[in-house]
């Protein structure tokens, strides 16, 4: 799976590896700075603690509970269970496909970012992940027809209080912020931020706590760049919210369409570190590691 997921990070990832080096906030010796064989890291540490939840259109109160009884169901069953040791025990995915938005039909519309490995990314044309698997197995339960939109991160629950689309479901982090725009089902997957480092960097190598790391974190000033995807939990992480409860860096806070950009502007020097959902960090790093 993650061979197949590096081959499609390639065309992505080849106009940011012609990029060239900028912060070295990570201490790392800069005439490694160009070298192909640069790799990252995932500091083995939760930051955070978060809960995964569909974000549900406002004004379909029978959807939201239909979602819910599905999501129980599929939780006692063990259908949930088996999808995630697919994604995290190295099984095969099941290819999902969208149909072509029409309003005429019994559709189940939904938001998506399938930058997000392994909730949501493609293999080729098709969609693939947890949040995919469970989108297909939903819109079966509904009898209706299955339609993703893929979208820009921060556009995915905004795409729903709009009516545009019926469900988000995009490795959604609940918060009172996205509420404004959603009411999220009830939560099916624990969820946290990691760091990833470059490989040689030494910082973190004795600090095995969050509020350790959270500290070494805290001493950065503006001088060190952190990566995220936009609009995730990351980002917050490092600006801060008070919705969250996170106090925010004094780093300078770099926002990337996807994580894998982010940690490829890692190892190109521009950036010093990323912080990114539990998961997708494992994800990400493996399949860039292999392409180095």
């Amino acid at each position: 799976m993650k061979k197949l997921l590096a081959a499609a990070l390639c065309a992505v990832l080849a106009v940011g590896a012609l990029a060239g080096c900028g912060s070295k906030g990570s201490g790392e010796d800069s005439s490694d700075a160009g070298s192909s064989a640069k790799t990252a890291k995932v500091i083995d540490t939760d930051l955070t603690s978060e809960e995964y939840a569909f974000g549900i259109d406002k004004t379909q109160p029978e959807l939201l509970e239909q979602v819910n009884t599905f999501i129980n169901k599929i939780k006692e069953d063990g259908t949930l269970d088996e999808i995630f040791d697919k994604y995290f025990g190295g099984g095969e995915p099941t290819p999902v496909e969208s149909a072509a938005l029409d309003e005429s039909k019994d559709q189940l519309v939904v938001a998506t970012n399938a930058a997000f490995e392994p909730f949501e990314y493609m293999q080729g044309d098709s969609y693939v992940g947890i949040d995919m698997e469970i989108a297909a197995l939903l819109a079966d339960e509904l009898g209706k027809e299955l339609v993703i939109q893929n979208m820009d991160f921060d556009a995915v629950c905004l795409s729903v209080g709009q009516q545009k689309c019926d469900i988000a479901m995009a490795g959604l982090t609940v918060s009172e912020d996205r509420k404004e725009y959603v009411t999220f089902s009830d939560t099916y997957y624990q969820a946290s931020q990691r760091l990833i480092v470059p490989s040689d960097d030494t910082k973190f190598a004795d600090l095995t706590d969050a509020d350790s790391i959270a500290a070494a974190l805290a001493e950065f000033d503006s001088s060190v760049k952190i990566g995220v995807q936009q609009g995730t939990t990351g980002q917050s992480y490092v600006e801060g919210s008070e919705d969250m409860g996170f106090p925010g860096l004094e780093a300078t806070c770099q926002p990337y369409k996807s994580g894998s950009l982010a940690v490829q502007d890692m190892l190109n020097g521009n950036i010093d570190y990323v912080i990114i959902d539990a998961a997708p960090a494992a994800a990400i790093t493996e399949a860039i590691n292999e392409m180095q």
